[in-house]
């Protein structure tokens, strides 16, 4: 007897499935949530990524989320969250993530889904990376913590 899993990726399955891809492709909004993060968004926003915006949060302790693209322009939070179907915060281990919950307020005020990724660098504590997920936990719809920062790049492709 076929597993359901084998049964369902045998030839007789296939013709149910879609062949095409997706013929509105997804707009993301990839935002670096703190210094470490935004290394890691400039790299990836150098590799043109059709249907995405790069931005960076400002610092700490301003009211709200304060936005801005890679060359510094200031962006207007709503707007950002609007023009998005997927908004991906990125974020390093060290409880810097305070942008998260203005960015995450704005994503659940306008049904937009959010997706968090931690990248956890090994010489960062368990409690520097606990701190960083108590700041994104309640505004990310998922959180997947990574070990290795290229992980991020075949994360967002999965989502196109």
């Amino acid at each position: 007897m076929l597993s359901e899993s084998a049964r369902m990726s045998s030839a007789a399955e296939a013709r149910f499935r879609v062949q095409a891809p997706n013929s509105t492709p997804r707009a993301i909004t990839v935002i670096a949530l703190d210094a470490t993060s935004e290394v890691v968004v400039r790299r990836l926003a150098g590799a043109g990524w059709p249907h995405s915006t790069f931005l960076i949060a400002g610092p700490a302790g301003q009211p709200g989320a304060v936005l801005r693209d890679l060359a510094g322009k200031a962006r207007i939070l709503v707007n950002e969250v609007r023009s998005a179907d997927l908004i991906v915060m990125v974020a390093g281990p060290g409880g810097r993530a305070h942008a998260a919950s203005p960015i995450g307020q704005a994503c659940s005020l306008q049904r937009v889904t959010t997706t968090t990724l931690v990248v956890h660098a090994a010489p960062a504590t368990d409690e520097a990376l606990s701190k960083t997920l108590a700041q994104v936990r309640p505004w990310s719809l998922m959180v997947v913590v990574l070990s290795d920062e290229s992980y991020v790049e075949s994360i967002l492709r999965s989502f196109r």
